[in-house]
């Protein structure tokens, strides 16, 4: 093996260990929710806990890497359905359908994203940020269109889309229901 083969091996074993745990973290935090042990993100892994530790020195950084991806696609969506959709209210439903079905993607979520809201720095703030953003603009859009109601602000779309995703969260009895509440919120917001 070559000094510069040598050099890279820990690099790509390092990268391996990250996946892993990131795959790990996905599913431990599916079955568990937001507040998952570490140890048993380790275990799925097949690393010790000095590696995940390494990676993701506390429960926010795995979560804020396991999201950051989330967020930075739901930014991206947001930009391509204003270019898709005719309809500015039609984008700005669709995106709320989508961040409210990644926001029930692990137990307890939504109230770790409210979380953020509050603590500029928090690891999760920052991926958070571009996100809400984004949603803002489609809000602005539907606004600007006369479609959805001017005292509407970003930080209230953000509190009503993780209300319906916190309220089948913590009620799964009304997980079934949450396509209505959806809909309730939507005809809130709207003109």
């Amino acid at each position: 093996m070559s000094v510069e083969q040598t050099a890279r091996a820990p690099r790509a074993d390092a990268r391996r260990n990250r996946d892993r745990l990131l795959e790990a973290g996905a599913q431990v935090l599916a079955e568990q929710g937001a507040g998952a042990s570490l140890r048993d993100v380790a275990r799925r892994a097949e690393v010790g806990l000095g590696t995940l530790y390494r990676h993701f020195p506390n429960r926010e950084a795995l979560l804020e890497a396991l999201l950051a991806r989330r967020f930075e696609e739901l930014a991206c969506r947001a930009g391509e359905l204003a270019a898709e959709q005719d309809d500015p209210e039609a984008a700005l439903v669709g995106w709320l359908r989508e961040f409210c079905a990644g926001a029930g993607a692990y137990r307890d979520l939504p109230g770790t994203l409210l979380a953020t809201l509050r603590d500029p720095a928090s690891p999760l703030h920052a991926s958070c940020t571009a996100m809400r953003e984004a949603g803002g603009g489609l809000l602005a859009a539907a606004q600007r269109a006369g479609r959805i109601r001017a005292d509407v602000t970003g930080t209230d779309l953000f509190a009503l889309a993780n209300a319906v995703s916190w309220i089948a969260d913590q009620a799964p009895v009304l997980a079934e229901r949450s396509e209505h509440l959806f809909g309730l919120v939507v005809d809130g917001l709207r003109v």
